[in-house]
């Protein structure tokens, strides 16, 4: 996984907040780079709060468990691969000297030294990372089309983060394999059994089991640096693999071959982005130094402990991971294997209800069902919808594929993509934010975007050899994200041509007064500048009108958090009408009852409104979109979007609102 937002089950800030229901977006401006998140109260992970050493080991646990499971495959790919290389020392020299590199400069520079410095408000992700972009008016051609790659960058992440979990399961009980190879038949049967449990677990929330993710993590690293150890003590000239100069070597020596086997050296860094993704929860101090003082040093020194077995057994590239452990250890290190697969596998399934949650906020998805499954811990939600299409296509993965090496040709290329997409973002954001020269964005995004391309085009080969699944898979989520986005904007217009602004209908109101009932009245409004439309048809059909009217509006702003000073804006408009705007962050969940609760009496007056209160009634409106011939959206997007808008989520679950004071009126809209 990459930049997918993968929202731990441990400290989070990942609640999701909502959606205008037109779907649109108000933009505010970010927090310029600080050494920390920069998280209103009750939001924030500050090395104050659980200690700086708790946050590292919590970063192991989240944010290294795709890249901490990677030696369970990646090595083998390069030499035992499809395009793989033979184990001949030359050779072994050249590869682990591209590991090495790769880590160093994707990972350690690029990433926890460049891309890390874009924070949105303390959040990271690419998401974030497009709401910074796309603060200036995107009216060129150029900034709309970095928007446009940053969300189907975003949409990559689904098809990436199904791999992962199926990946890393399957590596992890091939070691049954190897420890007793009269049962390899039972390895397919086995990874199924642990990840349909692991979907399963879901609905219970993660709030047990990520209490011992650090750990089990730390126990990983710690075992696999042992391993890499024992094998570096065997032959330890394989530390001259650091040199760059093997790596240059082994290129010019197999030209497009060596290019290949970058496909391969890639999943040594395919969780890079979690670092970005997941700087919102614990910072940038902690995640450097779990970087830097735990898992890269294990990681390396597995890597080159593999790489010293293979100087010594060419014939243990067919799984020098589990070859490299003594016969003894077998048994222990599969199940330690396991547990850490199936924490990298719950990052990646927390990811995804993550970047759904955002992505409704930001208005690129309909209305999900939404269920928080922890008291304490806003960030630990659960998406049935999500969590079943992810789960039903990470188990066909398994039964199509079959094997960790034949799914490692799908993997990597929705990665490199992404890879790419997050330095062109980055490259904006630095020359419009930090008002950074050409003379020093250019050569330095050159370079950055050097590397990322070539890492895409070593994949682009694997396309028909599984490649093409993340590809679909990101095209398909594209086309339902910006299909949606494209309907909003459409219906949103055509609501406002059809509505009627404010200071035309108030002094109507005032002039032509209605009968007036006792009570409250809730009109959820899309526009803050105009007249409900589901007030217009209240009016038309039931001529009447409570003493007190209120139009809200909820707003989503371009940032994780609003403060809770700007949260809440309440005008009085006359004749008993009142508006209320809500504004909240894409990381915060609102509660329309709870945020008229919190009005302060001196600017509502009667009675307070809480949950309780039956004398409030809230008004919906239900469009029914009917597709004309009129050239808003193409034909095949009307029709997708029409069931897109009938199977998202009601908005009176979405809002918070108390079932038994709900009113909804129906409306035609042509589209």
């Amino acid at each position: 996984m990459s930049a997918m937002p993968r929202r731990p089950p441990l400290p989070a800030s990942t609640a999701a907040g909502l959606a205008r229901p037109d779907g649109a977006t108000v933009r505010a401006l970010g927090a310029e780079p600080t050494e920390g998140p920069a998280h209103p109260a009750g939001h924030g992970h500050g090395a104050a709060r659980g200690g700086l050493a708790a946050l590292a080991l919590g970063a192991l646990g989240v944010v290294y468990g795709d890249i901490g499971t990677s030696p369970l495959y990646a090595l083998k790919e390069c030499f035992d691969g499809v395009h793989g290389v033979a184990p001949t020392p030359a050779n072994v020299m050249g590869v682990l000297s591209l590991v090495f590199w790769a880590m160093t400069f994707v990972v350690t520079f690029k990433y926890l030294s460049l891309v890390m410095r874009a924070d949105n408000r303390g959040e990271g992700g690419i998401l974030a990372l497009m709401a910074l972009v796309g603060e200036r008016e995107t009216t060129s051609h150029g900034r709309r089309t970095l928007l446009v790659l940053g969300l189907f960058g975003a949409a990559l992440l689904y098809g990436d983060g199904v791999i992962t979990p199926a990946i890393s399961v399957l590596g992890a009980v091939e070691g049954v394999a190897v420890a007793a190879p009269a049962f390899e038949h039972v390895v397919v049967p086995a990874a199924l059994l642990i990840l349909v449990a692991l979907f399963w677990f879901q609905q219970r929330g993660t709030a047990t089991i990520g209490a011992v993710f650090g750990p089990v993590m730390l126990l990983w690293f710690l075992c696999i640096a042992l391993l890499g150890l024992h094998g570096i003590a065997r032959n330890p000239s394989i530390l001259a693999a650091a040199s760059p100069h093997h790596a240059l070597a082994f290129i010019a020596r197999h030209r497009v071959h060596g290019f290949l086997v970058l496909g391969a050296v890639v999943l040594v860094i395919t969780g890079g982005e979690a670092l970005y993704a997941d700087m919102g929860h614990f910072g940038r101090r902690p995640i450097r130094l779990a970087w830097l003082l735990v898992a890269m040093p294990a990681l390396l020194l597995n890597y080159f402990g593999q790489g010293a077995l293979l100087l010594g057994q060419p014939d243990a590239a067919r799984n020098p991971f589990y070859l490299l452990a003594p016969g003894w250890a077998l048994g222990p290190l599969i199940g330690i294997a396991s547990a850490a697969a199936v924490v990298a596998s719950q990052a990646l399934i927390s990811g995804a209800f993550s970047l759904t949650h955002q992505a409704v906020q930001l208005g690129y998805s309909p209305r999900v069902t939404i269920r928080h499954t922890s008291t304490t811990e806003a960030g630990q939600i659960y998406i049935p919808e999500v969590n079943w299409a992810v789960g039903v296509a990470t188990l066909a993965l398994v039964l199509g594929f079959r094997s960790s090496s034949n799914l490692a040709a799908a993997y990597g290329i929705a990665v490199t993509g992404t890879m790419m997409i997050t330095t062109l973002l980055f490259h904006r954001v630095a020359r419009d934010r930090w008002q950074w020269s050409r003379l020093r964005t250019w050569p330095l995004t050159v370079l950055l975007l050097s590397v990322d391309v070539s890492f895409f085009a070593a994949n682009v080969v694997k396309v028909e050899e599984g490649g093409w699944f993340p590809l679909a898979a990101g095209a398909t989520v594209f086309a339902l994200m910006s299909t949606w986005k494209r309907g909003r904007e459409a219906m949103r217009d055509q609501l406002k041509d059809a509505g009627l602004p404010l200071d035309l209908f108030l002094p109507e109101l005032a002039r032509n007064p209605p009968v007036r009932v006792p009570g409250t009245a809730v009109f959820m409004s899309s526009d803050p500048h105009g007249v409900p439309p589901v007030l217009l048809h209240h009016l038309k059909h039931n001529k009447v009108l409570h003493e007190r009217v209120l139009f809200v509006s909820v707003l989503t702003d371009e940032i994780p958090a609003v403060p809770e000073r700007e949260r809440l804006r309440v005008s009085a408009l006359g004749s008993g009408v009142f508006q209320v705007i809500g504004r909240y962050g894409f990381m915060e969940t609102p509660n329309v009852p709870a945020l008229l609760a919190a009005v302060p009496p001196s600017q509502l007056p009667g009675p307070r409104i809480d949950a309780s209160q039956l004398q409030t009634t809230y008004y919906l409106g239900r469009e029914t979109i009917l597709p004309t011939g009129a050239a808003r959206l193409a034909r095949w997007r009307k029709r997708l979007f029409i069931v897109m808008s009938r199977n998202s989520q009601p908005a009176s679950a979405f809002f918070g609102l108390p079932p038994n004071r709900v009113v909804e009126m129906g409306a035609q809209i042509q589209l």
